[in-house]
């Protein structure tokens, strides 16, 4: 009933940026929290940013001021603006969403791979 779409993941060098997206689709009611989460092999997943309906923000301290979250409510999406990439940044990068259909339950992306070469 509910996808989250991500795209955006690639190899990029040390210093380089990358924008990741997610697009939800579906019967959605109203979107909640947005976030970026990411796994690093050998590692659990983690929060990277989070940005809730009306724009409030939230960062690992990993990527203060080099990682940006922003969405288009009209389009369901939400943006992970990355920039000064290292490559402890390499990881899976997940979507997530609070979605309400009916009620709200909680909603990941497939993931998008992230690698940043030194």
């Amino acid at each position: 009933q509910v996808q989250l779409v991500e795209s955006g993941g690639g190899l990029v060098q040390a210093g380089g940026s990358l924008r990741l997206s997610c697009a939800a689709s579906g019967s959605i009611v109203s979107i909640n929290v947005m976030g970026w989460y990411r796994q690093a092999p050998g590692k659990q997943r983690e929060l990277v940013a989070a940005i809730s309906s009306g724009g409030s923000t939230n960062y690992a301290d990993s990527v203060k001021g080099r990682f940006t979250i922003s969405r288009d409510n009209a389009k369901n999406t939400v943006y992970l603006q990355m920039n000064s990439l290292k490559p402890e940044d390499t990881g899976v990068y997940y979507c997530n969403a609070g979605i309400r259909i009916v009620t709200i339950q909680q909603y990941w992306g497939q993931g998008t791979q992230v690698t940043v070469s030194s």
